[in-house]
């Protein structure tokens, strides 16, 4: 008789498990015993690894982290402005491969120093660019939540690529506004075109970093 043997569980694997049931289920629907049923196990196992929900938001916040490091290409001959397109860009492609992904990014703590190195690799390519650790933690954290903002929103509309959430069509909108011509054309300057949108967003940013400290 064969006897299967069982995936330890632990913490990587219950986070991974909960980033794939989020897809499914979006934020909402993920709970500890949606994802011990999708485990195959009681909902008290999971307890002995995360004290609450919260507990594995932050895991799994650390998780994408991981993942998108991984993808992102910087380089040490990155210019400050180059450092913030790439990582930013990095940023909003991990965030939008779940869904809901900003939400779970969003106020999440590491659970690791995963962070730690990128962080200070970033914070000593600006501040050798000629800005202080202040203007610099600024610069990078603006342009930050720029990106969890951005994309937050913009899962509000389309929760994964190709998807569109019911109750924002575009000529729908227009028809219904149009009492006030320039908001009802603004609809497609803020609910359709995100790629274009965001990397213009992020031209601003950097510009506006520039102009604010001087630094070019």
């Amino acid at each position: 008789m064969s006897i299967e043997r069982r995936v330890p569980l632990d913490r990587e694997r219950v986070a991974d498990t909960a980033l794939r049931l989020l897809d499914e289920v979006g934020l909402d629907g993920l709970t500890l015993r949606a994802i011990a049923r999708e485990l195959d196990v009681k909902a008290p196992a999971l307890y002995w690894h995360f004290k609450d929900k919260q507990a594995l938001l932050d895991e799994m916040a650390t998780e994408m982290f991981r993942r998108m490091t991984a993808r992102t290409a910087l380089g040490p001959d990155d210019t400050w402005q180059e450092r913030l397109r790439k990582s930013n860009r990095g940023l909003r492609e991990a965030l939008r491969g779940y869904r809901d992904g900003a939400k779970v990014f969003s106020g999440s703590r590491f659970t690791e120093l995963v962070h730690a190195e990128q962080m200070e690799d970033t914070l000593r390519l600006f501040t050798a660019a000629g800005f202080t650790l202040a203007q610099a933690v600024r610069a990078t954290s603006t342009s930050y939540l720029y990106t969890l903002g951005f994309v937050t929103e913009e899962q509000g509309v389309q929760p994964r690529p190709g998807e569109r959430r019911e109750g924002y069509d575009l000529d729908e909108r227009a028809r219904s506004m149009r009492e006030f011509p320039l908001a009802a054309q603004a609809g497609a300057e803020i609910f359709a075109d995100y790629d274009r949108h965001f990397e213009e967003g992020l031209e601003i940013v950097v510009a506006g970093i520039a102009a604010q400290y001087g630094v070019r």
